[in-house]
């Protein structure tokens, strides 16, 4: 009987203690750290060109820096690789390091804003890479419905969904590269010069106008002229002397 009060004793103890053992909570996660935009685009995939660019350009150390040190929001556009491989070949081999730092800057803005915001926001939008003025690096987004359009001047692109938000950083994906008239603008053509003269024209021209030549020996000629003019005269005058 003992026993048996021991071993019922041991199964309530057992199945009391374990199970409360087993349902004890698992460690909180550790707080996220700080925000790091690359990070973002890298957990949201198909951004490896941009992620790449803004590496090199040291633009995602100025987007996190700018984040995580003041309270000052940013929104961003985020071209997907799909975007980039629409461009022509060779463009991004074509731009010096600065406009590579200037086209990434570009798609950045100094300020949050959120998709509603976007349907009262003033044009031009002022971007990270300067000043806005037309011809430069004006960004104009104009919305219809839910959607959202920008407009660089060179590019049309649309806002095609919200990446990430945390009323901060805003980023956004855009179908096209936001390529800045500063830089990808085209050229207006050249003043065509003035038609040169004809040698023709030129030719008959001259044959037309008397020679320096020509008129200093019509100028001789007239002298000697008058020279044997006065002369005959003269022996004229003298044989009709004698006759008288």
């Amino acid at each position: 009987m003992m026993k048996q009060c021991a071993f019922f004793f041991s199964l309530v103890f057992f199945f009391f203690h374990f199970p409360a053992t087993l349902a004890q909570p698992s460690q909180a996660p550790a707080p996220s750290g700080p925000t790091n935009i690359t990070q973002i685009l890298e957990k949201a995939g198909q951004y490896t060109i941009l992620i790449r660019l803004m590496k090199s350009t040291q633009v995602a150390d100025q987007i996190n820096t700018q984040l995580n040190n003041s309270n000052q929001g940013l929104t961003v556009f985020a071209p997907t690789d799909n975007a980039f491989s629409t461009l022509k070949a060779g463009t991004l081999n074509s731009l010096t390091d600065q406009q590579k730092v200037q086209l990434i800057q570009f798609h950045v803005v100094p300020n949050f804003l959120s998709i509603s915001q976007f349907q009262t926001v003033s044009n031009p939008l002022r971007t990270q890479a300067g000043n806005s003025n037309n011809g430069e690096f004006p960004l104009n987004v104009t919305t219809s419905g839910n959607q959202v359009n920008v407009s660089t001047g060179v590019v049309d692109a649309t806002v095609a969904n919200t990446v990430y938000t945390d009323n901060q950083l805003a980023v956004y994906q855009v179908d096209k590269v936001l390529l800045p008239l500063d830089i990808f603008a085209t050229p207006s053509p050249a003043e065509a010069p003035a038609p040169a003269k004809s040698k023709k024209k030129a030719s008959a021209d001259a044959a037309d106008s008397p020679s320096s030549d020509d008129a200093s020996l019509d100028s001789s000629d007239a002298v000697s002229l008058m020279r044997r003019a006065m002369g005959v005269s003269f022996g004229v005058a003298v044989i009709v002397a004698f006759c008288l």
